[in-house]
């Protein structure tokens, strides 16, 4: 919350003393638009969406979470515009953006390549859980990191966001670091670059 694309490229960089980059696969970093967010006493921030309060046992603010996946479809409907195959599209996030990428992808693109989730979690009676009820498709693998010395999302909702996705069909993985607070370490981008790669190899030259 309250950071920008900008900011969490720049934060990567100086974690990994170098971008998130790769030959063959570009990193977009969008930014939430700003807006006013309740855990702050209503005040304006960029968050992704609304929370009634940080905490796994209360509702969502759908409203504001539907409205973002609309504006975020936007942006994946023109990276297939572009030509990129959205089986070649992964979504993910740190805190409220993995929250974000898995109502998107698990809601409403359940044909991307996967998902990652880093110190996220979903409310218990997530609309998402309600989606993945109904569903019978193959769904896009989970990448899920979480320290558990996070003061501000509990490991435990981390955690039990992983099982109840797993038992709804989500073939997930959930990294454990131990004393890791709310945010980001070398070993977690180092691990999830690799998972990027498994996920986008290169492709082969076509052969005509």
């Amino acid at each position: 919350t309250g950071d920008t694309g900008q900011g969490a490229r720049t934060w990567i960089k100086q974690i990994l003393n170098q971008d998130m980059a790769f030959q063959h696969i570009k990193v977009i970093y969008p930014t939430a638009p700003a807006r006013p967010y309740t855990p702050m006493k209503g005040a304006f921030s960029t968050v992704w969406f609304d929370r009634f309060k940080i905490s796994n046992d209360c509702p969502e603010h759908i409203e504001s979470i539907d409205s973002m996946c609309r504006g975020l479809t936007d942006l994946i409907n023109d990276e297939i515009k572009n030509g990129i195959a959205k089986s070649r599209i992964l979504i993910g996030g740190f805190s409220m953006g993995g929250g974000m990428a898995m109502h998107l992808a698990y809601r409403f693109h359940q044909d991307l390549a996967g998902v990652f989730a880093l110190s996220s979690f979903l409310n218990k009676d997530s609309a998402v859980y309600q989606a993945l009820k109904r569903n019978e498709s193959v769904l896009p693998e989970l990448f899920q990191c979480h320290g558990t010395a996070d003061e501000l999302v509990l490991y435990s909702w981390g955690e039990e966001t992983n099982k109840m996705l797993e038992s709804l069909g989500v073939p997930t993985s959930l990294h454990t670091f131990p004393d890791l607070n709310h945010e980001l370490n070398r070993t977690e981008l180092e691990k999830l670059k690799t998972w990027i790669v498994k996920k986008l190899p290169v492709e082969a030259e076509k052969t005509n």
